[in-house]
């Protein structure tokens, strides 16, 4: 029988960390060795360290190493994960949203020495809704794209992390990117046709509704996915971390794994 893959969650106060480790507690496929929060943030036992690379002085794990590692924290906690993961070779599942330009070169840069998956939302439909855009905004690319998203109240970043990789795939697909066709500000003057636009709702405790609404001359396609329970997305991480840490260096998506054949 192999061993279990060694895991630690980084971000593990917050929402999503929690629900993680809930998951995690009953699957035998893993073994929690390290629970990371920030400092001031609440304690969750014995096994609590405050950044990744407060690891290496624990005296529990000094020559267990890991096999992969789950941040669902800030962009401070991604940049240590990143770190600690580029210089151990440790494979990195990210779910971290609102980072910088600076940020996201350096998660591209880690590519190159670890596997690594960096993602805005980790469901499994999303990832399917996405594969579709892509080839319903190929179909038609002379239709307006309108991604229109809803979360709670307490989301700090708008458009979502999810909505804008959405129109990122669409723009792909059409040969183009969003610095030339998308419309994230304001909606005074003409819209151009089949520019890629984005509304915002937030409000309540709504877990997460991504709705891509291709317009054309009497018509419209809509596609859709919503989020009724936040544990989808840290069910899909797991997933996304037993099948990462068993390859090679390099760029990893939800589609690629699902592609591989793994059976999530």
């Amino acid at each position: 029988m192999t061993r279990p893959l060694r895991l630690a969650v980084n971000g593990a106060s917050g929402r999503m960390g929690r629900v993680l480790l809930d998951l995690l507690h009953d699957d035998a496929r893993f073994e929690v060795a390290a629970a990371l929060t920030a400092p001031g943030m609440p304690q969750l036992g014995e096994r609590v360290w405050h950044d990744c690379e407060s690891l290496r002085f624990q005296a529990e794990w000094p020559q267990v190493p890991l096999d992969a590692v789950i941040d669902f924290s800030g962009p401070g906690g991604l940049r240590s994960a990143l770190h600690y993961c580029t210089t151990r070779g440790v494979a990195l599942v990210s779910g971290t949203t609102g980072i910088d330009a600076a940020l996201e070169a350096s998660v591209a840069q880690a590519a190159s020495r670890i596997p690594l998956m960096h993602a805005s939302n980790f469901s499994l439909g999303v990832a399917v809704l996405t594969r579709l855009l892509r080839q319903a905004a190929a179909a038609l690319p002379q239709w307006d794209l309108e991604i229109v998203e809803a979360h709670h109240q307490r989301k700090a970043d708008a458009p979502s992390g999810t909505a804008l990789s959405l129109g990122e795939a669409a723009a792909a697909a059409r040969g183009t990117t969003l610095a030339q066709d998308g419309v994230t500000g304001s909606r005074e003057g003409i819209r151009r046709t089949g520019s890629i636009g984005f509304a915002v709702v937030r409000g309540g405790d709504i877990v997460g509704e991504h709705t891509a609404m291709l317009i054309g001359a009497g018509e419209r396609v809509e596609l859709a996915h919503r989020a009724s329970d936040r544990s989808i997305f840290a069910r899909g991480a797991i997933e996304a971390a037993h099948w990462l840490a068993r390859q090679p260096p390099g760029t990893y998506d939800l589609d690629a794994m699902l592609a591989s054949g793994a059976d999530p």
